[in-house]
């Protein structure tokens, strides 16, 4: 048996041009052996027969405890998805010292910087002035901006404060906003130590000028933002929604949004590629983007970059420094499609 290093890519959804380029290659053949797999999730014979050897894998490879307990050198696997898959026993994983990592850190900085420019252009109604504007029907100066507010001395609402809510944070400092956060895996003091006072949902909810939906979906959390919770919005609030369109009750949060109750931005969709045909396409007062947030080339880098780093790390017997690390109780909570 050979024993070098080991290193398996099945990616999938991420593509070979996303995260095995050719300067990943040749640095992961400088370590040791590489299977990949693009496409497609591995097939399970493929998978199976790199068991017995192999010492990393990168991608969303279903990984049950049968799996680990035949894969006795697995020293990580490498999420390059920026969300946990409940397709891997985290708990055996923890146990066998198996690190179980995310790429989401990586995608974070793309996130924010959408989340800033879509709370902006919801707050100066740039969306709708450029469609007057192409209609002949603008307003110039003041008389274009009635209902137009700004981020400055603002009261921001971040309900969430992971990845996202830490990388945007920096953005919304220059503005002088009055910063209020909701987590409930977070204590009052570690909210308070970053910055932000913590609120609780409803308070965030009625007194936030604007709102970023940043949470994460779980087994725990799905439809908390109910028609109720929407409803509590102060009115003319922006609200970005950012994370995952399982959070919310998402026809009641199109509804109210369409009918004015509230401005809003949504990057999320409960069904992605959203149905051309669909309903949503028709909803009035929304600014829609399809889930492009995070995913750009720099972000993509960013990712090869933490994983290279990761990868030598690890090979050494050292642990991980750039990639975000499995809590396994919160990574097999999660919800991702």
């Amino acid at each position: 048996m050979d024993n070098t290093p080991l290193i398996f890519f099945d990616p999938f959804p991420r593509t070979e041009a996303m995260v095995f380029t050719a300067d990943v290659a040749a640095g992961c053949r400088q370590l040791g052996r590489v299977v990949s797999h693009f496409g497609s999730r591995a097939p399970d014979d493929l998978v199976e027969s790199v068991l017995p050897e192999v010492d990393i894998i990168v991608g969303q490879t279903a990984m049950p405890v049968e799996r680990l307990d035949r894969a006795p050198h697995l020293k990580a696997i490498l999420n390059v998805k920026a969300n946990w898959e409940p397709n891997i026993d985290y708990a055996q994983a923890h146990r066998r010292g198996i690190h179980v990592l995310s790429a989401a850190p990586a995608m974070a900085p793309a996130v924010a910087e959408y989340c800033l420019g879509q709370a902006i252009s919801l707050l100066r109604g740039l969306a709708a002035a450029d469609t007057l504007f192409r209609g002949g029907h603008e307003a110039y100066g003041i008389g274009g901006n009635g209902k137009a507010k700004t981020l400055f001395g603002a009261r921001v609402g971040l309900i969430g404060y992971g990845n996202l809510g830490r990388a945007l944070v920096p953005l919304l400092r220059p503005f002088g906003c009055d910063l209020i956060a909701h987590d409930p895996w977070l204590s009052d003091r570690y909210l308070e130590i970053e910055g932000l006072r913590a609120a609780g949902l409803d308070d965030l909810l009625e007194t936030s000028d604007v709102i970023f939906v940043l949470a994460g979906a779980t087994s725990e959390n799905e439809g908390f933002l109910d028609r109720a919770r929407l409803e509590r919005i102060a009115p003319d609030a922006s609200v970005v929604l950012a994370s995952r369109a399982e959070v919310v009750d998402f026809d009641a949060f199109l509804e109210l949004a369409g009918n004015g109750r509230f401005r809003a931005a949504v990057d999320v969709f409960p069904q992605e590629p959203v149905p051309a045909e669909s309903e949503v396409r028709a909803t009035a007062n929304v600014l829609f983007t399809a889930h492009l947030a995070g995913g750009l080339e720099a972000s993509y880098a960013r990712i090869r970059d933490m994983m290279m780093d990761d990868i030598r790390q690890i090979l050494k017997g050292l642990p991980p420094l750039r990639m975000q690390k499995a809590e396994p109780r919160q990574a097999a909570m999660a919800r991702s499609r």
